[in-house]
């Protein structure tokens, strides 16, 4: 297949530009720097110039592929403040590539997380209703969700749409995300906390066995599907506290509740989240099986703490 793909070099999205070139498929991605460019070009990729705002760039793009793997979002302006702003820009692009491929059968796959459940693990079932005036406020949880449900819709247009929910760390060399973000706090502040009693869980999957579950998606996910690229199932945050407290050195210590923004600032939210999910409806559906190592064992290996 030629491939359409947005967000292509960014970290999931640099996983799955080789996973789906080493399959046999032509990837064309888009990309908005010379840099981003470069790195495309380097992985074997065509490139397209322009950002989720270039809606005529989308349009084109997604007609002239024989599928879409959607992965990029505004992170730097949702991380500023704008996550209103980046969901809005994101189902914009939705909206304009279901457009374009709507009626042809042809697959369009999206990147979105798995819900926070509190009291069971979150399956592929769950969170499939968005508060509409949640989402509209900008409230991270149910914007992205709204647009998950958007995607999901677009197989009573004949298109094979399908939802990839990540787990809320996709690990690996290089990652940038929750966990280096952990490790810079303990760093700073002398230990290695979690807040209240550490028991809420979040799921994990190394960020090579998520690229290939959107690459078994686009292959082969029935309209309409809702996928989980979970490996684990959920890792209490107080364990992840003492291997990062072992790693550098650091005590590990319990925050209270009422102490944890002042600690952790704005990863205090995500860190008090239950965001345990299981995958076993897609490991059955698309015979995925994650082989990387876990999360415990990656952080063991040390490239976090260098």
């Amino acid at each position: 297949m030629r491939v359409f793909v947005t967000g292509a070099s960014g970290w999931i999205g640099s996983a799955v530009v080789p996973e789906l070139i080493g399959a046999g498929h032509q990837v064309v991605g888009l990309a908005r720097s010379d840099a981003s460019a470069e790195a495309l070009t380097a992985a074997g990729a065509e490139v397209v110039r322009g950002t989720l705002d270039d809606l005529d760039v989308l349009r084109a793009a997604a007609a002239d592929s024989d599928g879409v793997v959607h992965l990029a979002f505004k992170h730097d302006i949702a991380f500023s403040g704008d996550f209103k702003g980046a969901g809005e820009a994101d189902r914009r692009a939705v909206e304009v590539i279901g457009e374009a491929l709507a009626g042809s059968d042809r697959p369009f796959t999206i990147a979105s997380g798995t819900p926070a459940m509190d009291g069971h693990v979150a399956t592929e079932r769950d969170g499939h209703d968005p508060d509409p005036a949640a989402a509209a406020r900008g409230e991270a949880a149910h914007v992205r969700a709204a647009t998950a449900e958007l995607t999901l819709s677009l197989a009573e247009r004949g298109v094979r749409s399908s939802v990839v929910r990540l787990a809320p760390t996709n690990h690996g060399e290089g990652d940038n995300g929750f966990v280096p973000a952990l490790i810079g706090i303990a760093r700073a502040k002398g230990v290695s906390g979690y807040i209240a009693d550490g028991a809420n869980r979040w799921s994990a999957a190394h960020r090579l066995d998520a690229a290939r579950a959107f690459r078994l998606a686009l292959e082969k996910a029935p309209a309409g599907s809702t996928l989980h690229a979970v490996a684990e199932e959920g890792l209490p945050v107080r364990d992840l506290a003492e291997v990062i407290g072992r790693q550098l050195d650091l005590p590990v210590v319990s925050v209270p509740a009422t102490e944890a923004g002042a600690h952790f600032g704005w990863l205090a939210g995500p860190l008090a989240d239950n965001r345990a999910a299981s995958s076993a409806l897609t490991r059955e559906l698309l015979g995925w099986q994650p082989v990387q190592p876990g999360l415990v064992e990656d952080l063991e290996q040390g490239h976090y703490f260098k």
